[in-house]
């Protein structure tokens, strides 16, 4: 008999001045698609740590996560199960350092402009916009809901 294992993954939203911070992957389609800053969890890394990794590996920014958005299930068309923990955060300073490889660009993008890239099939997965319209609506949750070690 073998094991299902969901893939657990973690993203954060993070506004400043009605613009959210994402960015931009080529993914090997025919057009680039946009995410929050996001990832897989390595071996033995808490989750709030996997996403301010993320945070930097991705967009060179630092970031105060703030709440929590909680536990986002999603199953890809490929079959593929993610528990994708989301939290929300503020933009506290720019690193400077280098972007993962895969990041095409880092973009602060304002709602409207966001909704169009979600009309248009653009979003890595529809988890974005609900991460986002769930930090619009304050669907937070404390940050000690989630209990590791």
């Amino acid at each position: 008999m073998s094991r299902w294992y969901p893939i657990v993954s973690v993203a954060t939203v993070v506004e400043r001045a009605g613009c959210y911070l994402m960015v931009e992957e080529d993914r090997g389609g025919p057009q680039t698609l946009f995410n929050q800053p996001a990832g897989h969890l390595e071996p033995d890394e808490r989750i709030r740590d996997g996403a301010l990794r993320e945070l930097r590996e991705e967009t060179a920014w630092q970031v105060g996560i703030t709440d929590y958005l909680g536990l986002y299930v999603y199953q890809a068309p490929d079959g593929k199960t993610f528990h994708s923990h989301g939290f929300h955060g503020m933009a506290l300073a720019h690193l400077g350092n280098e972007l993962d490889p895969a990041i095409r660009a880092v973009h602060w993008l304002p709602l409207d402009e966001l909704e169009a890239l979600e009309r248009e099939g653009r979003m890595r997965s529809p988890l974005v916009m609900r991460r986002i319209r769930d930090a619009i609506a304050e669907r937070f949750y404390p940050m000690d809901t989630i209990h590791e070690r």
